[in-house]
């Protein structure tokens, strides 16, 4: 295992604070977002608005002719379909029938609507940010491309670049979902609210557990900047038309092949690690949430043998029971999931907070033209930031004009 000081020891993990903290980097995610489209991220925001609340409709319409059907069936059945279809008394369910495959085909459609916007926004963005990270990159010092600190965070803010698309599709996911939360819980508010209760006692630790992971991730990601850079360089240098001649004159690819394994199968251990943990921790904690769904099961269950719901309510309950569980851990979960992208976000921003050191005037003065003397150097010298030894110094010398 790598100690602290060696490349790709582990970073100290995000605390608490910290990854609430981070979440101060979503405001200006959304006006990023909102300044690449406003109008296609309103119409996206109202079309997953809509969706939000077909679940619970389709639902309810589904208890809705479960009860009719149960009311009908002790009427007696007519003797042929053709008798079925001239009975007055089915319009009612064949209507409830024709609204439920109404509202499925509007959720396909509305899903699709909000996938094409999706992709048509993240991409608006992505290019929006990556022209903002080279205008940005262009502002910096020549010395800063030398520090070794700014490449990783210009490494990093590259990738965030292109990794934080899913960031605003999950944001309006978070969105969406708790309207429909809301919807579902209103429901069974009706019924019985301390269900509700049940819920988030059994949830709270799969949440608390994503949250662990997530920084844990952050911290391996942030760790490893350096060798994934140089995992880049490797292959470049391995695999290009640039570097072909050399590595072929001077036998290279060898050594670039066995540094390129080396590297490679450190980061495989280590996410490998990460991920074996995440896996086992999961599927425990998972236990829980889904043990509070069939506590709650069995007490809509024994309510219904009392009398106290139809079938048609045992469905439905047992259904909002079932999908709120699924909303509240894909809420809790995201929540933490996104407090873990925003860390990533600080990546991104912390790049564009670097100034430069060298500031161009808002005057400059012009070049003299033509130019007669030249220019000239005195005493010239450069060394590497935080380098203690200088690379060239006390240079003298002179850039004659042209003679014409």
């Amino acid at each position: 295992m790598p100690t602290p000081t060696e490349p790709g020891a582990p970073a100290d993990r995000p605390s608490l604070r910290e990854r609430f903290a981070a979440l101060r980097n979503l405001p200006p995610f959304l006006r990023q977002i909102w300044a690449a489209s406003a109008g296609l991220t309103l119409l996206i925001l109202v079309l997953r608005l809509l969706r939000a609340f077909v679940p619970v409709a389709l639902l309810y319409v589904g208890k809705l002719i479960i009860d009719e059907a149960v009311r009908l069936s002790a009427l007696g059945a007519p003797d042929s379909l053709v008798a079925a279809w001239q009975d007055a008394r089915l319009n009612p369910l064949l209507g409830l029938l024709l609204l439920e495959f109404g509202l499925a085909i509007g959720s396909d459609l509305l899903g699709r609507l909000i996938a094409y916007g999706d992709g048509l926004l993240s991409e608006l963005f992505t290019n929006a940010t990556s022209v903002r990270l080279m205008e940005h990159a262009a502002t910096l010092d020549l010395e800063d491309f030398e520090d070794p600190d700014l490449q990783d965070k210009l490494d990093r803010a590259r990738r965030q670049t292109m990794g934080r698309m899913s960031l605003m599709s999950q944001l309006f996911d978070q969105v969406q979902d708790t309207v429909t939360v809301v919807a579902f819980g209103a429901g069974l508010l009706v019924y019985a609210p301390w269900l509700i209760l049940l819920l988030a006692v059994a949830l709270i630790p799969a949440f608390v557990g994503e949250a662990h992971f997530n920084a844990v991730s952050y911290s391996l990601n942030y760790a490893w900047t350096p060798e994934r850079r140089q995992l880049e360089y490797v292959r470049q240098m391995g695999a290009s038309v640039e570097t072909a001649k050399e590595v072929k004159i001077f036998n290279l690819h060898r050594f670039l092949i066995a540094r390129y394994r080396a590297l490679a199968q450190r980061l495989f251990e280590a996410n490998r690690s990460l991920a074996r943990r995440r896996a086992f921790w999961g599927v425990a904690l998972a236990g829980l949430g889904t043990a509070g769904y069939y506590v709650a099961y069995a007490y809509i269950a024994w309510r219904t043998i009392r009398g106290d719901f139809s079938i048609g309510d045992l469905t439905f309950l047992a259904g909002s029971f079932r999908r709120l569980r699924q909303l509240l851990e894909g809420l809790l979960v995201g929540f933490s999931q996104v407090a873990g992208q925003a860390l990533y976000l600080e990546d991104l921003f912390s790049f564009f907070a670097i100034k430069p050191e060298i500031v161009s005037p808002t005057r400059p003065q012009a070049v003299p033209q033509p130019i007669v003397q030249g220019f000239v150097f005195e005493n010239v010298g450069f060394r590497y930031p935080d380098a203690a030894r200088w690379a060239v110094r006390g240079l003298n010398f002179a850039l004659r004009a042209a003679s014409g």
